[in-house]
């Protein structure tokens, strides 16, 4: 099994299939003059393949796929259903900005993604098109409810909160429980590199959230027997039929129960979301390396996993990869 230097056990990868996005959201976009990768750049669907069948053999046991925008990368359906196939892989998911939520949403259950989060930082269609550059917030809301047609379960829509920008809407997303078994989930805006650039003064912290909320109605704590439930903290409405989660990687940071591993579109692995540290597995593969060399990076991989980020430390430097690089 994968266990790290400070006893946590690695269970969960997450596998960025592309670096490419059809919108450029403002914190996760990379600067000006960063290229894109090639096709050559990328894995393919064979060696991540290979690379998930290693891991779930060690004890993974939940994988997510992100991106850049998984959806657009040709083939993805037939990906994730051979990767559904994998025995002793008992959680699918994937995450997506859900302008083609609506056309995938069957398709991706029928290949074994059961759930499914949504990137959506605003309800209002003009302030939607300054965050991601795109015009498409009613694609994003047909996609939202066909998920729920199609049998996901949960539907989960994750909001970035950045103060100035759409934190007044905080309410509005929190209300959307009242009514439909969604999960809302408050993400600290977090220090990457990206075209607008990460600025302090526009961090809201998730205390700060949940003060916001509790002005207009009590949240009640929810039972988190669930395994699954990741780094967000739970709570409802009295009179809510979904959830609301709050995510606080920056403020109260979650590291000694991190139990993940990133792998990159490029082939690289890495440890922490916040450390620049990599392991090189798409070079290891294409010089021809057994399975067994392979299985060896993925324990040395867990063996150097920190203790914890340093956000909050004078040291601290951003990431020098953006969001659509390593996976969101």
């Amino acid at each position: 099994m994968l266990i790290d230097s400070f006893k946590r056990k690695v269970d969960y990868l997450r596998i960025s299939v592309t670096d490419r996005c059809n919108l450029r959201c403002i914190y996760c976009v990379p600067p000006p003059g960063m290229e894109e990768m090639t096709c050559r750049d990328i894995l393919s669907y064979e060696e991540l393949l290979r690379i998930a069948r290693i891991a779930v053999g060690r004890g993974v046991t939940k994988i997510r796929i992100t991106g850049g925008e998984p959806l657009v990368r040709k083939g993805i359906l037939n990906f994730l259903s051979e990767l559904s196939k994998l025995e002793g892989l008992k959680d699918l998911s994937l995450t997506t900005n859900g302008v083609f939520l609506r056309d995938f949403a069957k398709g991706l259950v029928s290949a074994g993604v059961r759930r499914i989060n949504i990137s959506l930082d605003t309800l209002v269609p003009d302030k939607y098109e300054r965050i991601t550059g795109g015009d498409h917030i009613y694609r994003v809301l047909e996609g939202i409810e066909e998920a729920e047609r199609a049998g996901m379960n949960p539907v989960k829509i994750n909001m970035v909160v950045i103060k100035g920008l759409n934190d007044e809407e905080i309410v509005d997303f929190a209300m959307l429980t009242k009514k439909k078994p969604y999960h809302i989930r408050f993400i600290e805006y977090m220090p990457f590199e990206a075209k607008e650039g990460w600025k302090r003064e526009r961090f809201l912290s998730t205390r700060d959230i949940m003060k916001e909320i509790t002005r207009f109605q009590r949240l009640i704590p929810v039972d988190q027997e669930d395994e699954r439930t990741g780094p967000a903290r739970l709570y409802r409405f009295e009179d809510g039929v979904g959830v609301l989660g709050f995510i606080s990687p920056v403020s109260e940071h979650f590291c000694s129960s991190c139990n993940r591993l990133r792998l990159t579109a490029d082939g690289k692995l890495r440890t922490c979301l916040f450390s620049d540290e990599e392991i090189d597995l798409k070079e290891m593969m294409r010089r021809g390396c057994s399975d067994k060399e392979l299985e060896a990076l993925l324990f040395t991989a867990v063996r150097k996993k920190p203790e914890g980020h340093r956000i909050n430390e004078p040291s601290f430097k951003k990431c020098s990869r953006g969001m659509n690089l390593i996976g969101g």
